[in-house]
């Protein structure tokens, strides 16, 4: 059975994650306080109701607690967003997925139970600069506060050379967890594979070592 998604907040986070949702073909109740938004949505999710969210009675009558995740996306309003998560986990809801406009909000948000906090505005700040930063990196991912996942271009240092030669993981503390090559993905590099050029590798590893290696082999 799909798993099913409630998306609370429909701003342009919120209806981009439930339209994104509906596309991949899941069934989604978007939900806000806002009927013009709820009208503008409602073509393309699965159903999409006006609602009061901080009200816990009318998170019942929606059966939110029988969804399998429930994003909440609400923007500005920090208090609603707080309160709305607090019912949320009271009532019961399996896993809660919450948008914090800052790290103290993600803090409290953490301290009443949230499964995860995302910060949007952060995380793409981030990749935006990394990006800028060395114009190998094609997408950076934050796992954590200590690491996260790069996905390079293979720079002219590394062309040529096998991950054995390279020893990446022994120099940095980092491990390449795949390499695509002409729109194919290997999962299962071998120590003896030549990384070639137009290659792109998807590394892991600590914040600090990832910058290492890209400081020797990228810039």
């Amino acid at each position: 059975m799909k798993k099913q998604f409630a998306v609370i907040g429909m701003g342009r986070f919120g209806s981009s994650v439930a339209q994104s949702l509906c596309k991949f073909g899941y069934d989604v109740l978007a939900v806000d306080g806002d009927e013009h938004r709820i009208q503008e949505v409602s073509q393309y999710v699965t159903h999409a109701v006006q609602a009061d969210t901080t009200d816990e009675n009318a998170l019942r009558a929606l059966g939110i607690r029988n969804f399998d995740v429930v994003v909440v996306a609400i923007g500005a309003d920090v208090q609603a967003s707080i309160l709305t998560s607090l019912i949320l986990k009271d009532i019961g809801v399996k896993t809660l997925i919450v948008k914090a406009q800052d790290e103290l909000q993600g803090k409290v948000l953490q301290k009443i139970g949230a499964d995860k906090v995302i910060f949007p505005e952060r995380d793409m700040g981030q990749r935006v600069a990394h990006g800028l930063i060395s114009p190998n990196i094609l997408d950076y991912i934050e796992l954590s506060d200590d690491y996260s996942i790069v996905e390079l271009n293979a720079s002219s240092r590394l062309v040529g050379q096998s991950l054995r030669t390279l020893d990446i993981r022994a120099k940095f503390g980092c491990n390449v967890m795949a390499i695509k090559h002409g729109g194919k993905m290997n999962i299962t590099p071998n120590a003896d594979d030549l990384i070639r050029e137009g290659d792109v590798l998807v590394v892991v590893g600590r914040n600090s070592d990832l910058s290492k290696f890209e400081k020797n082999y990228l810039e």
